[in-house]
């Protein structure tokens, strides 16, 4: 498989003056550029973009390429999608959404502070998680889709099974997202082209119980992209349009530290899907190795850092817990890098 790894980013004035005088390519569409690819699938080489040999220039096309709009959100991205677990267990918010009362409140409150999708889930997946059973999971976050797609929110359902998936569109989800890429119900895929629902397709191996055992790479951003390739493969060959599928590399599913931190560094080499790329950083374990910080509540700081290094790396959609933090953050970020 040919791959490009867009390198030597720019941003702001730098960026736009690169790409009008053609010294540089924009990422995406913009507003980030790239200078120099590192050609991959064939013997690594550095080049300026201006030598990308003819036989990766499809590739190329597909990584410059502006994305289409997602899922009817407003705007051009980037976006925040607020996390709103309504479990007793996740890593860092379990409980705290113990009633559809206080699930809504919390979805309302996102909204407010400026989130611009709320993902909803009823299954934890961090590491070693019991797994729960579809009518558990639908019992739990069905009323609250429900009362928040009313009051008129986007919403997606953070989910691997496929029932649940149909029960949420009907409720009025707008979004799929999928830790398990469609793979974990082999009626998911079905389910999501019928619908015509956008789709996040998140890299994982094994499940949340086995992942851990997973965590074995040659190359993990290339292994990464190439097995989201396969995944973006499936659903379009099951009828999903490649425009209705953002791809999500996983950060902390089936990698260890060192993956996760090569995995953001180079998270460009995910446009060569020309997909969006969702951001799920927000208060993970390995913020909590670079930081010392123990107590997951505690890492916003170094989650906003993580997110905004995603962004200047094409991320078009962030995964967060802090939704209001997030939103000021994003707003500088766009002050300085305008498109």
């Amino acid at each position: 498989m040919l791959l490009i790894e867009p390198l030597g980013l720019l941003h702001g004035l730098a960026a736009r003056e690169a790409i009008e005088r053609r010294l540089a390519l924009p990422l995406a569409g913009g507003p980030a550029a790239f200078s120099l690819v590192r050609l991959l699938g064939g013997p690594p080489s550095l080049v300026p973009v201006a030598m990308v040999p003819p036989e990766y220039r499809a590739t190329l096309a597909r990584v410059t390429a502006t994305r289409p709009a997602f899922a009817g959100l407003t705007g051009d991205g980037p976006w925040v999608m607020g996390i709103l677990n309504v479990t007793p267990d996740s890593f860092s918010d379990g409980g705290q959404n113990a009633t559809d009362e206080t699930a809504i409140a919390a979805g309302h409150a996102m909204h407010a502070a400026g989130a611009d999708l709320i993902d909803i889930g009823g299954e934890s997946t961090r590491p070693g998680a019991t797994p729960v059973t579809p009518d558990e999971e639908q019992a739990r976050i069905l009323p609250v889709i429900r009362a928040l797609a009313a009051a008129g929110l986007a919403v997606s359902v953070d989910t691997r099974h496929a029932t649940t998936m149909r029960a949420a569109l009907a409720a009025g989800a707008r979004v799929i997202n999928d830790i398990s890429a469609l793979r974990g119900d082999p009626a998911a895929a079905a389910v999501v082209a019928t619908a015509r629902a956008p789709v996040v397709l998140m890299h994982m191996r094994g499940t949340p119980q086995t992942m851990a055992g997973h965590a074995r790479y040659g190359d993990v951003a290339a292994e990464v992209v190439g097995e989201l390739t396969d995944r973006v493969a499936a659903a379009e060959a099951a009828g999903i349009a490649r425009g209705d599928i953002a791809i999500d590399p996983g950060i902390g599913f089936a990698k260890d530290h060192t993956d996760n931190i090569v995995l953001l560094d180079r998270l460009a080499v995910l446009h060569n899907l020309g997909c969006h790329i969702l951001a799920g950083v927000s208060r993970k374990r390995f913020i909590g190795a670079l930081t010392g910080e123990p107590v997951a509540v505690r890492r916003m700081p170094g989650s906003l850092a993580a997110a905004l290094a995603a962004l200047d790396r094409g991320a078009t959609i962030l995964r967060v817990h802090d939704v209001a933090e997030t939103v000021q953050a994003l707003h500088v970020w766009r002050g300085i890098n305008p498109r």
